[in-house]
């Protein structure tokens, strides 16, 4: 008998985070470390790159289309029912392409304004707040005046210096690349377009495409496998629909109530701020620091005193969205301790950069999913289910496995 019974609690979630850790530095190490393989990878994903926005775009796009044809079906005839398919898709990508023209049409223009005169006045106001910060504050410390003075003064010629031997010469680059720019973007351009006709496919013909899948699937594998497989896709599919459209949702409310309190409180840039902190609360666990950083100095090259009263109220605005509108919009959605979100977050925005650290949670907890699952299934298999009561006694939390459904023995 055991003389360490305590021990065994701890097991179960040791390798279930081992083997998702293990699992998917694997998969990358297998993609970036091979150039020939990682070199294949990326041509393939370039020539297919079309259906890869097209696919990304009926994603994000089939709630919408689920929604108009449900809803078409019960006010219309039923003899008109075989056109209610192409109503919905056609209105579900009007929807997404005015949805973001809208978008566009109020953020670029207050940007473009905001970032225009920031920068034409933005040596004046630095010469202001040093000037403030040492009548203010500094008035009879003589040592700390001459401190910040020559660190200004080191620092405008650093920057004057910059501008001088960096940016314009880079400048001068671009423009001189300007074929291959343009060239780049009207690739991009081609690749949206035809992305925009392969999601209006992808929707209309998406029920036959998920039943010629299942078809494919079960004539392959055994049927328990292949419900397994559609277990964890419908898994999947959950984690990342509810996952990604919630946080963005999420992060467009947040961005609304800060430019509206912004606007009351009449900070400096409201839209630009607004943007800032909403577009960077996108990102789980990191997104409201990352984004609190430059809108309070922008806020804080214009007003000091407003730039203190705006870090009080990001604080509050953040307590609001992690412990009210982010629970209400998102709930426990992926079933990660903190630990996980913050690993997931670091190892896949390390790889992938900003998309990375969006997709990086729900992506962790799919395969944190199928690795626990095979645990369990594993310890079942030898005998050791009373390790699973034993860690359902001790941690009884969202990563509980007795929760987890019964593999098929």
């Amino acid at each position: 008998m055991d003389k360490r019974p305590h021990i065994k609690p701890y097991l179960y979630a040791m390798l279930a985070g081992f083997g998702a850790i293990s699992l998917s530095i694997l998969l990358f190490f297998l993609i970036y470390r091979f150039r020939g393989l990682g070199d294949a990878v990326a041509k393939l994903a370039g020539i297919l790159m079309p259906f890869i926005y097209g696919g990304a775009i009926a994603y994000a796009l089939k709630p919408v289309c689920n929604f108009l044809e449900r809803n078409l079906k019960k006010i219309v005839s039923p003899r008109f029912h075989r056109v209610v398919g192409p109503f919905a898709v056609t209105g579900s990508l009007l929807f997404g392409l005015l949805l973001v023209y809208a978008l566009l049409l109020m953020i670029i223009p207050q940007l473009y304004n905001s970032i225009l005169t920031l920068s034409a006045t933005l040596p004046a106001r630095l010469d202001a707040l040093v000037n403030w910060l040492s009548g203010q504050y500094f008035a009879d410390h003589t040592m700390i005046q001459n401190f910040l003075i020559e660190v200004y003064d080191a620092l405008a010629e650093s920057f004057g210096g910059w501008i001088n031997n960096t940016l314009i010469p880079y400048m001068q680059d671009i423009v001189s690349g300007v074929g291959q720019s343009v060239w780049n973007a009207v690739i991009a351009l081609k690749n949206l377009l035809i992305g925009l006709f392969v999601a209006a496919y992808l929707l209309a013909s998406r029920r036959r495409f998920a039943q010629q899948a299942k078809i494919l699937l079960y004539g392959v594998l055994p049927s328990r496998w292949s419900d397994l497989i559609l277990e964890e896709l419908a898994y999947a599919d959950r984690m990342f629909g509810g996952f990604i459209n919630g946080k963005l949702l999420d992060s467009a409310i947040i961005g609304l109530l800060c430019y509206v309190v912004c606007i009351l409180v009449n900070f400096p840039s409201a839209m630009l701020v607004s943007a800032i902190v909403g577009i960077t609360n996108v990102i789980p666990f990191f997104g409201p620091f990352i984004g609190a950083v430059p809108a309070t100095l922008l806020i804080l090259i214009e007003d000091p005193i407003k730039a203190i009263w705006f870090v009080l109220f990001i604080l509050i605005l953040q307590q609001l969205d992690g412990n009210v509108i982010g629970p209400k919009i998102l709930g426990n959605t992926t079933g990660l301790s903190s630990f996980w979100v913050l690993f997931s977050i670091l190892l896949f925005g390390g790889l992938w950069g900003f998309v990375g650290m969006i997709v990086g949670v729900p992506l962790f907890a799919v395969i944190y999913d199928v690795l626990r699952k095979l645990i369990i299934h594993g310890l079942r298999a030898n005998g050791q289910e009373a390790m699973l009561i034993a860690y359902h006694d001790a941690f009884g939390d969202s990563e509980d496995p007795g929760s987890a459904p019964k593999a098929p023995q």
